[in-house]
């Protein structure tokens, strides 16, 4: 079955992160959508409906269903999608969900409600419903590799999951507001104290001594310490020493120096502004926490402070004592607004990966050189 994710005109909503990527191949939870969906539908061949420059690594296909990638699926709404035929809509209160054919014929969904993410901030507060479907997704059925016996737990011990080769030691779990989900060869390191939910992919790792509150989520490969508070990472990036980061949403391949601190609340506790990639300027939210979400391939420098919202583009490499500006577009050198040369920021990324046995392709520096020559 092929099923396509639909960006649902949500690209800028999502930006930066989407800036690289489309909008079902954002992490939630445990998982991406494009993950979920081939978790969920066996046979599933997943493809993409986004930004025509993105299509150079994710292509779209004919004769596919269309999905709102916006929408986290669950069983029944699954279920009622692959039944879909002809020319079929299927449709909640006014919110499409799937679409085949021409669509002509509208069916309304009757199920469970699904999950929708509209704008990027939502990604980290609803994380935490998320990634608890996502934890009964993965491990019904399963069984965990043993704890090791050296840790303090608080809750349900089965609310707690290792994949094979997971590592754990001298630790506090806390699952008494959610699950705690450790993926192959992740590792919690001594001393650290853990409140869930949390969600660590393939190969992530909480450093010694970490603080994590508040549904927070460790993509693949990402490692992290200090203090952390209802943060989603994307992939291979890491925030390895102390430092407060809360309520925010990390790209990939990202770098916080030591000591880098968000603040995630204005100080007359007011509700945020934050900047807007489809206005281009800031605009008022009804939230009062937000910290900082960071597009792919940006760095901080040691000490460096976010001010509450802050919002970083893609490749963007910041240091200095001051506060940089609450919105830094994508290839900034520093905090002067100086430019990113584009071949010494391929080198750099480079350099990363290949720590991790990894090279930008043909196809990705294609997509950062049109982010690069579009940004302002």
């Amino acid at each position: 079955m092929n099923i396509q994710l639909h960006d649902n005109n949500k690209h800028l909503e999502f930006a930066p992160l989407t800036l690289t990527r489309p909008v079902g191949d954002l992490r939630i939870g445990i998982l991406t959508n494009a993950e979920r969906w081939k978790l969920m539908v066996k046979d599933a061949n997943i493809s993409f409906e986004t930004e025509d420059y993105l299509a150079v690594r994710f292509p779209s296909v004919s004769n596919a269903i269309n999905v709102n990638a916006c929408m986290i699926p669950n069983a029944e709404v699954v279920a009622a999608i692959t039944r879909l035929k002809g020319n079929e809509e299927l449709v909640i209160d006014g919110n499409w969900l799937a679409k085949s054919g021409t669509g002509d014929i509208i069916i309304d969904y009757k199920g469970e409600r699904p999950v929708f993410i509209n704008q990027r901030w939502e990604i980290f507060q609803k994380n935490d419903l998320v990634l608890k479907a996502d934890f009964e997704l993965i491990t019904k059925g399963r069984t965990s590799v043993q704890l090791s016996p050296t840790n303090t737990i608080i809750g349900d011990h089965q609310q707690i999951f290792l994949e094979e080769g997971a590592k754990v030691e001298a630790s506090i779990l806390n699952t008494t507001n959610g699950p705690i989900y450790i993926g192959k060869n992740a590792e919690i390191m001594e001393g650290s104290i853990v409140r869930g939910g949390l969600a660590m992919c393939e190969e992530s790792a909480l450093k010694l001594g970490t603080k994590v509150y508040g549904a927070t989520t460790l993509g693949p490969h990402c490692k992290v310490g200090g203090e952390v508070n209802n943060v989603v990472f994307q992939a291979y990036s890491n925030k390895g020493h102390d430092g407060f980061l809360g309520n925010s949403v990390i790209g990939e391949w990202c770098n916080l120096g030591a000591d880098t601190n968000t603040s995630n609340l204005k100080n007359n506790y007011g509700l945020i502004k934050t900047y807007s990639f489809r206005t281009k300027k800031q605009e008022q939210t009804d939230l009062q926490f937000m910290g900082l979400v960071m597009g792919d391939h940006a760095k901080s420098g040691i000490n460096t402070m976010f001010n509450t919202a802050t919002v970083v583009g893609v490749f963007s490499n910041l240091f200095g004592a001051e506060f940089p500006d609450k919105y830094i577009p994508s290839f900034q050198w520093g905090t002067s607004g100086e430019k990113y040369n584009f071949e010494k920021a391929i080198e750099s990324a480079n350099n990363m990966m290949e720590r991790r046995g990894l090279q930008l392709s043909p196809e990705e520096i294609a997509v950062l050189k049109h982010i690069a020559d579009t940004s302002k």
